[in-house]
């Protein structure tokens, strides 16, 4: 038989099975499944049958299924609550079977191509981009710890600071006893500087890099080839090629799932002839410091790409330091690249696409897969090619003259800032969740809110993790994942069966450490019946609550260690130096001096009388009466004055406007105004105000008396006028003017609008416009007028 066509109708047979069962599935779980337990006992039996049958038969697919790719198959199912238990475990082994299917898929249709390394005839070689994913072995290689085998063994469990590994000192304008000094960093730890903090902060690049010139082309891949470095001879004679050199690229390859604090597996450096890759896990791995006679040169230049992190790999595992970076993920950035991957920058300007699946690979397994190897060698083949094209455009778009345009010294100063991080040993605070391997950025980022005994469990099953990964010397996220310990903390198991079941993707030592594990939970948990719950601890550990920690510990005395009053006070301003602010301030002015003995009266003096005032004089110096002195000045009373009963003011009376006429009157009499227009002599010359309401009072019934006999005076005479006059006038002139002294009400009904008043031209007023004569007719208003009129259409005969 034909095995296609054996296949074609087994698949159709399992298909046509499988619909089946999803369509009775789907119209039993559209039943209410409760209610027909409880009606008919018969069917809550058969029901429990096939519940149990299902569950056997999903368990023996998921065992099978873990055997062909290699995952950890999940216990058997006893109840339909397993499964949920289990979910991460069924999920995890259905992934990988769906990857493979998609990988055999790939390589049946011949997506999927092995590509070799270029050879011979290959003048161009290029790769693309695959689909394929990593296979896991080359992922999470299972081989033997390398570390165990190190001279010099990491040390998980050190509490105080990390000091730098460094015997000796190269390229050093302070010694090294001297960079090896601490500081208090912001979190009140102690930490070591930067071994060449000096060094780098007062680096001056050569001259070669802010020179434009044209790039040098790299050699072709077949024509060179890339040096494996494994011994310590061999090291030193790539040292030698190297300090040759006036730039070189270098990339590092880490590991870090298999170790607690990380391993720097591979380096790769480059000249403008040849590349090296050099083994770092050698038992010997030490001796690499050596490196730091080209890695501190200021005269080489080193070209990294993304060199965040390679700086703190090399000084944890090497004692390596870098002296003159130039970093090409900064030049991307201030160029304004849409990407800043060295992918893309392969791709720019070589034309060579990167398969960067191998960035995640297991770069502990020895020896080196081929395409591995390649991998590695090309990321610093054609770095120092791309180091020349950036410069160049750097340099093109740069204004050296203006800081803020000058984009290679930009650069250059954030390489330096790079160059300057240090490695710092990772910390874990229980209690505050604080550090780089602390509980508190994970669990700040978790969706969930735990409460108060599930938050006391995670964080007691953290500690013990944490603890369980430095013994070991494994990552804390391969002895436990964050989303397992996320489950024990939320669910809380009861037992050890329903805990066993939750720690299927964790390692053997916590599966062998079952019984401590759970005896800790169960601690735990009666512990945070009372304690805070997630919620209640980040609200706590606010800024305020930080800031009193932290000023608990401050000295009691706020004043210890501030300087004097009399050290911060200046001599001079420190805005106007020794300029005088006004010649009155300068003691050494001569128009001060004569001044000093200068008095004069003042009407006010009486109040300031004995107050003694010194413009910058000794007060051994004795007053000396200043030539040219009149000797006709009011001297200052010896005894002030006595002070009035009450506060005083004085007014001089004004002139009155009827004195003009009255003054040129030959008859009239001095009247009391006139008395007051008199020349007043020494006591008679002001008049006295006093503030109180009598006082007031009076005066003003003083002053209506005055105004009344003045009019009666004016009656009087102008009466004496009417008397002398001639008989031919009327003798009523004097009357006519007595009434029209006398004030008149005003008449407001025969007065003139002030609104509507009369123009002065008295022109014939416009004829106001009315914008509705325009719409009315006889009938009335006119009717609107349609809007959308119906509009006839064409006609017209359609012939064939």
């Amino acid at each position: 038989m034909d095995p296609s066509k054996d296949f074609k109708s087994l698949q159709e047979k399992v298909q046509k099975a499988l619909v089946s069962t999803t369509k009775s599935a789907n119209r039993i779980a559209n039943e209410d499944l409760s209610f027909q337990r409880t009606v008919n006992p018969d069917v809550a039996e058969r029901l429990d049958e096939q519940t149990s049958r299902l569950l056997k038969l999903s368990g023996d697919l998921l065992e099978s299924a873990a055997k062909a790719t290699d995952q950890n198959a999940p216990s058997s199912f006893d109840d339909p609550e397993d499964v949920d238990i289990q979910w991460r475990a069924v999920v995890d082994v259905i992934d990988s079977l769906l990857e493979r299917a998609d990988t055999c898929l790939d390589e049946y249709t011949g997506l999927v191509k092995r590509k070799d390394a270029p050879t011979s005839a290959d003048a161009n070689p290029k790769r693309h981009k695959t689909n394929d994913r990593l296979d896991r072995n080359f992922r999470r290689a299972n081989i033997i710890k390398p570390q165990n085998a190190f001279e010099h063994k990491p040390n998980n469990f050190e509490t105080g600071p990390w000091k730098p590994i460094l015997g000796t000192k190269p390229h050093a304008t302070v010694p090294l006893d001297e960079s090896l000094s601490t500081f208090i960093d912001e979190y009140d730890h102690l930490q070591y500087k930067h071994p060449y903090e000096t060094e780098i902060l007062n680096l001056e690049y050569p001259a070669s890099v802010y020179q434009k010139k044209d790039a040098i082309p790299y050699l072709p891949v077949e024509t060179t080839t890339a040096i494996w470095v494994d011994t310590y001879e061999g090291v030193l004679e790539m040292l030698e090629e190297l300090k040759k050199a006036k730039e070189i690229a270098i990339d590092l390859e880490h590991h870090d799932f298999r170790t607690y604090t990380g391993l720097l597996s591979l380096m790769q450096i480059s000249t403008r002839e040849k590349d090296w890759i050099v083994d770092t896990l050698k038992p010997w791995r030490h001796r690499l410091e050596v490196l730091n006679e080209v890695f501190a040169d200021p005269s080489i230049v080193k070209v990294f790409h993304g060199a965040f992190m390679d700086i703190v790999w090399l000084q944890r595992d090497l004692g390596l330091y870098i002296v003159g970076l130039f970093d090409t993920f900064h030049a991307s950035g201030a160029l304004g690249y849409p990407g800043r991957s060295l992918a893309y920058l392969l791709k720019k300007f070589v034309d060579f696409d990167a398969d960067k699946k191998y960035q995640m690979a297991d770069w502990r397994i020895r020896p080196l897969p081929e395409e591995m190897f390649y991998y590695a060698r090309s990321d610093t083949h054609y770095l120092l090619y791309i180091y020349d094209k950036l410069r160049n455009e750097l340099l093109e778009h740069s204004d050296r003259s203006d800081p803020e345009k000058d984009l290679i010294r930009t650069v250059l100063q954030k390489s330096k800032e790079t160059s300057l991080l240090r490695y710092e040993a990772p910390l874990a605070d229980p209690e505050t969740g604080h550090g780089s391997r602390g509980w508190f950025n994970t669990l700040v980022k978790t969706p969930s809110l735990l409460k108060n005994e599930e938050f006391a469990v995670y964080r007691a099953v953290h500690k013990w993790r944490d603890d369980l990964a430095r013994r070991d010397d494994e990552n804390p996220a391969f002895v436990m994942p964050q989303q397992t310990l996320i489950e024990i903390a939320r669910i809380m198991p009861s037992d050890q069966k329903a805990l066993w079941s939750l720690l299927n993707n964790s390692s053997q030592s916590v599966k062998k450490s079952l019984d401590e594990l759970f005896a800790l939970i169960q601690e735990a948990k009666a512990q945070g019946a009372n304690g805070p719950s997630m919620m209640d601890f980040f609200r706590g550990d606010t800024v305020g609550s930080l800031a009193k920690r932290l000023f608990a510990k401050k000295d009691e005395d706020p004043d210890a260690g501030l300087p004097s009053a009399k050290e911060l006070k200046s001599e001079q301003s420190q805005l106007w130096g020794n300029v005088p602010l006004s010649s009155l301030w300068d003691a050494s002015s001569s128009l001060l001096k004569e001044a000093n003995g200068v008095q004069i009266a003042v009407p006010w003096s009486n109040f300031v009388q004995g107050a003694t005032v010194d413009l910058g004089r000794d007060e051994s110096t004795q007053e000396v009466e200043p030539k040219g002195m009149e000797s006709d000045m009011l001297p200052l009373e010896t005894k002030s004055a006595p002070k009035p009963a009450d506060d005083e003011f004085t007014l001089r009376a004004g002139r009155k406007r009827e004195h003009d006429e009255i003054s040129q009157d030959p008859t009239s009499t001095p009247g009391p105004e006139a008395e007051a227009e008199t020349p007043i002599q020494d006591d008679q010359d002001v008049i006295t105000l006093k503030d109180d309401d009598e006082e007031k009072r009076r005066r003003k019934a003083e002053r209506k008396k005055m105004k009344k006999e003045k009019k009666q005076e004016k009656k009087r005479q102008r009466l004496i006028t009417d008397q002398a006059a001639p008989d031919g006038q009327s003798p009523g002139v004097g009357a006519a003017e007595d009434a029209e002294e006398e004030d008149q009400p005003f008449d407001y009904s025969t007065a003139e609008s002030v609104l509507h008043a009369k123009k002065a031209n008295g022109g014939e007023t416009s004829k106001v416009f009315d914008p509705y004569v325009s719409k009315m007719t006889t009938e009335g208003p006119k009717a609107a007028r349609r809007m959308h009129g119906e509009k006839p259409g064409k006609s017209h005969t359609f012939k064939k």
